[in-house]
């Protein structure tokens, strides 16, 4: 019995984290938690900030190229 209330908790918790990430998500709350990640990532593993700055490049070139309909 112990072990279903354990395994009951740990599915409601998971669950929960996983609203709040979507939750997040989908109002933009995000950039901030990429930041975070992005300067501990600048401070411990150099590679990753570098490759943090080249997606984020990217992302900004995908969108400002427009669609060929706009005139």
């Amino acid at each position: 019995m112990a072990y279903l209330v354990f395994l009951g908790g740990l599915v409601a918790v998971l669950a929960g984290l996983t609203w709040f990430a979507t939750w997040a998500k989908g109002r933009g709350h995000g950039s901030a938690l990429a930041g975070a990640i992005a300067a501990h990532d600048e401070a411990y593993r150099t590679t990753a900030h570098q490759s943090h700055h080249e997606l984020r490049v990217a992302a900004d070139r995908k969108s400002e190229t427009g669609s060929p309909d706009d005139f």
